[in-house]
């Protein structure tokens, strides 16, 4: 989560309500805009985790070979 400081001055309180709404808009806009994109997984993670899901549907397979063809689907997916 982003958070955003703004001075707050002595003089603002003679402010119209205009200049008080322009100063709101331009606060949510400054929050919308400061949120950072999620990072994209690592190329070296993303197959780590692929056979995970691999070893672990070959260790259900005898059990459940319905939730093991569940799990190699899903690591195929990537």
């Amino acid at each position: 989560m982003s958070s955003i400081a703004l001075p707050q001055h002595s003089s603002d309180n003679g402010l119209s309500y205009g200049a008080n709404v322009g100063r709101a808009f331009r606060s949510l806009l400054a929050a919308l805009l400061a949120v950072k994109p999620a990072k994209q997984a690592a190329p070296a993670a993303k197959l780590r985790d692929q056979l995970a899901l691999f070893r672990l549907a070959r260790d259900y397979e005898a059990l459940s070979p319905n939730l093991a063809a569940e799990l190699r689907f899903i690591a195929s997916r990537g």
